[in-house]
């Protein structure tokens, strides 16, 4: 809006508008504060310090001052405006979700991020979000005490009962968090020793107290039952609080962390309330809360925030359960990591197995989902049983491993020690050597098996069980000379999605406390007997985690190309191990003169690649995510690339193969 249109603007108020007509006159009221040019106000001289809205406001005023007449207009209008809206809802359920999961608020977000508002409402927080913006919150913080008083004489006209509808906030507010505490799902979770006064069943009576006590006048007693409300809301809190704790012990649940979010929030606004009811003074405090309020536009409109914020504590247990079975992967001494050649090596004696199927599923020439289904169904059984017999396929490491290895990080809170540097840099070293020998165990089992079973047969049958045309095609297929490099980094974006679905389902196999159903539901336990029963517990919650993470992963490295395929991207799998087994079996079908042939070496130079994009990438993914959710902001890089650099230059064996000792 123009300079020149602040005339018509306050010409337009009249007393006697309709709902949206007032409505509109005051979006278009804040529109003009917000963007009209600097000429309107002309050279005032704390203009340097003071934000424009604040001088375009009292240049409102100083207007609506010297005309008697639309100053009566603006004010009757005004009086309409509260007479005519539920003000309550802007303080009771503004920031807060009226649906109850994390999955309707969700959608009624992406609806509101959509769908357009409209000005003809009785519900002010619904208005709120057409009057203001988030950037509104600086400018109102400094609007100065007389000109928020001249504001208020003429936008909030005979605000006599501006306490009541605050107090009537506080009354939908206590009565929400009265019956969130009261939720099964809360309410089983808290620590019974902060529940023992019954605090939440106290909020009502102490709330009706409060009200009756400022309504009446009596403002010592007022402020004696508003200390007492004070003292049940921290008790309510801390009930809350005990929740968390829980849930990192039995698993997270999103709407629970939803459903805590707002009740802590409530709490909150409930005590930003009672500053401005029981203030003598009550406009700074008013000041606060309206900003705070428009702070919230923001995460009202924010699907990203939402989702970050209530799912961050299940990224932390995601990242911390991938942490302890990470571990298991991380060689420390001489004797753990020739463990981890062992390991490793059977897992290239089953991938070599794998390999053949692979070959035969491929010539049976089923449709491309059903090949990708059983291709994805012969993984994922290799990985299980790579998992049962205790062995390890290497690029399943890194995603596991990351979370281990983001533990040993300097918190957020302070910085580093060198200890703690040094710390995180053996954990690199170890982690890199690791991720050698497991890469080297599998290779150097699972390639030579393939290319010994092809002459075998050769030998005996008198032809490989890999024809010369299977030979040739994996040739033109692994060459780093083609997309080889794209698809093993996109491989390395499955191996990190296996490792989330692995800690979400141990996350929801413990929330659900599937290992105590199965242990003693009344006919598991007819039908297995009591002991093998708690057998079958205790292997399945051992095990949930890497049934789930080698399944997932399986079936994704086989059906997820078929898919994308069918949707357009021509994305394929490059696992490391699968891919030297394919090119072991194209060296027995070809004969030894393909040693001689550059397209050998190429495909040679394709696996290295393949297996350090598989590691680098999932590793890199996993170690994102356990950073994000455990809060932790490396302040130090340069520390940490010093000790590096100096680690290579000084003991560049360590990250090969361990110390003595």
């Amino acid at each position: 809006m123009s300079a020149w249109d602040l005339t018509a603007l306050v010409n337009a108020a009249h007393a006697k508008s309709g709902r949206a007509d007032r409505h509109l006159w005051l979006v278009r009221l804040m529109e003009w504060l917000r963007h009209a040019p600097r000429s309107v106000i002309g050279a005032a001289a704390d203009e340097a310090r003071t934000p424009l809205p604040v001088l375009r406001l009292r240049h409102l005023l100083n207007q609506l001052d010297k005309n008697e007449t639309l100053r009566s207009e603006v004010q009757g209008m005004m009086r309409a405006f509260w007479r005519d809206i539920d003000a309550a809802s802007l303080y009771a359920d503004f920031g807060f979700g009226s649906r109850l999961s994390l999955a309707s608020e969700l959608l009624t977000r992406l609806q509101a991020r959509v769908l357009p508002g409209t000005p003809e409402t009785q519900d002010l927080a619904a208005l709120f979000r057409l009057l203001f913006e988030p950037a509104d919150a600086e400018w109102i913080e400094a609007i100065d005490a007389a000109t928020l008083q001249r504001a208020a004489a003429v936008l909030v006209p005979g605000a006599e009962d501006w306490r009541r509808t605050l107090l009537n906030a506080i009354t939908i507010l206590v009565s929400a968090v009265h019956a969130a505490g009261y939720t099964p799902a809360l309410r089983q979770r808290m620590d019974a020793q902060t529940l023992q006064d019954e605090p939440f069943r106290q909020l009502t009576v102490s709330a009706g107290a409060l009200r009756s006590a400022v309504l009446e006048g009596h403002h010592a007693e007022a402020l004696r039952e508003a200390a007492y409300l004070r003292a049940l809301l921290d008790t309510c809190r801390r009930a809350a609080a005990s929740v968390t704790s829980h849930l990192e012990q039995f698993g997270v649940s999103v709407d629970i962390v939803f459903d805590l979010d707002q009740l802590q929030g409530r709490a909150r606004r409930i005590e930003q309330l009672l500053e401005c009811v029981l203030s003598p003074d009550p406009a700074p405090q008013w000041r606060r809360l309206l900003a705070d309020l428009v702070r919230e536009i923001a995460e009202v409109r924010g699907v990203r925030a939402l989702l970050a914020r209530h799912y961050s504590l299940l990224a932390r247990q995601v990242a911390e359960r991938s942490a302890e079975s990470g571990e298991h992967y991380i060689t420390r001494t001489s004797g753990e990591y020739r463990d981890m050649l062992r390991r490793a090596a059977g897992g290239g004696v089953v991938i070599a197995g794998t390999t053949f199927v692979k070959f035969a599923i491929a010539a049976i020439g089923l449709s491309a989902f059903w090949d990708g289904f059983w291709a994805g169904a012969n993984y994922a059984a290799s990985f299980v049983i790579v998992m049962l017999l205790h062995w390890t396929v290497a690029t399943k490491q890194p995603a596991m491993t990351a979370p281990a290895l983001a533990a040993s990080l300097p918190s957020a809170g302070g910085t580093a020690s060198d200890e703690q540097v040094e710390a995180f840099v053996d954990r690199v070293a170890q982690l890199i050597r690791s991720q050698a020998a497991g890469i080297a165990g599998n290779v150097a089992l699972c390639a030579p098996l393939v290319l010994a079973a092809q002459w075998l047969a050769t030998a005996v049958f008198g032809a490989p069980l890999v024809g010369v045309e299977d030979a040739e095609y994996v040739l033109h297929d692994l060459t780093l000379l083609g997309p080889t490099a794209l698809f093993a980094a996109f491989t390395g974006v499955l191996l990190f999605a296996s490792s989330l679905i692995a800690g979400w389902a141990e996350n929801w196999f413990v929330l659900h406390r599937l290992d105590s159903a199965i242990a003693w539901n009344p006919r598991i336990v007819a039908t297995l007997g009591g002991a093998r029963a708690r057998r079958w517990s205790n292997w399945s919650r051992a095990n949930v985690s890497g049934l789930a993470a080698n399944i997932s992963l399986g079936m994704m490295l086989g059906l997820t190309p078929a898919l994308l395929d069918f949707l357009g991207p021509p994305l394929e799998a490059r696992h490391v191990t699968l891919s030297s087994g394919q090119l072991g079996a194209a060296l027995g079908a070809l004969g030894v003169p393909l040693l001689a042939e550059p397209v050998f070496w190429w495909c040679v130079a394709g696996i290295a690649v393949t297996g350090v994009l598989n590691v680098t990438v999932s590793f890199w993914l996993a170690f994102k995510v356990a950073l994000r959710s455990r809060g932790v902001r490396v302040k130090d890089r340069s520390r940490i690339g010093a000790a590096l650099r100096r680690r290579l230059l000084t003991q560049p064996l360590s990250f090969v193969w361990p110390p003595r000792g």
